[in-house]
């Protein structure tokens, strides 16, 4: 037990130090990529009659890496499929991407990842302002699964019949 301890504290040691860096996942495209893909959702979500998510974030972002994560663990990617189509936008440096930020109503100061739901017609329904999202890692899947549903739309064509007896 002491053996592993002293492994895990040199592989801590290193990460800290800069030597060893851990593996990040290619999840945010060219921040050029983000206004042509945000078009094609646009179209994609009218043909659907689903929401666009807009996720904005960095691949050097690890709460990022999380969020994205828990948007396709097995709970998520179901809810997340049905009624969104998801866009990364990439906001580089924090130095890409601000005008679209600024559009949507993410306050970039608060950190990333930061989430914006769009109508299937481009309609802002929600951004948050508040970095709710920014430390991803403290948070479990389950804070995503709430926000998906909250966010997702109505099902078109249902009603609820009152009876009474």
């Amino acid at each position: 037990m002491k053996g592993f301890r002293s492994v895990i504290f040199v592989a801590l040691l290193l990460l800290f130090a800069g030597i060893v860096r851990p593996a990040t996942r290619e999840i945010y495209p060219d921040p050029a990529q983000a206004k042509p893909e945000i078009a094609a959702a646009l179209k994609t979500a009218a043909q659907t009659h689903r929401r666009i998510l807009l996720d904005f974030g960095g691949n050097w972002c690890g709460d990022c890496q999380v969020l994205d994560i828990y948007f396709h663990n097995a709970e998520n990617r179901p809810i997340l499929d049905a009624n969104f189509v998801l866009v990364h936008v990439n906001v580089g440096e924090y130095d890409a991407n601000l005008d679209l930020a600024a559009r949507y109503g993410i306050p970039l100061q608060r950190g990333v990842p930061a989430l914006a739901v769009l109508s299937e017609t481009g309609k802002l329904l929600y951004s948050q302002k508040g970095g709710e999202f920014e430390s991803m890692r403290r948070l479990d899947a389950s804070a995503v699964t709430r926000f998906l549903v909250q966010w997702k739309p109505a099902k078109q064509g249902c009603s609820v019949m009152v009876v009474n007896c």
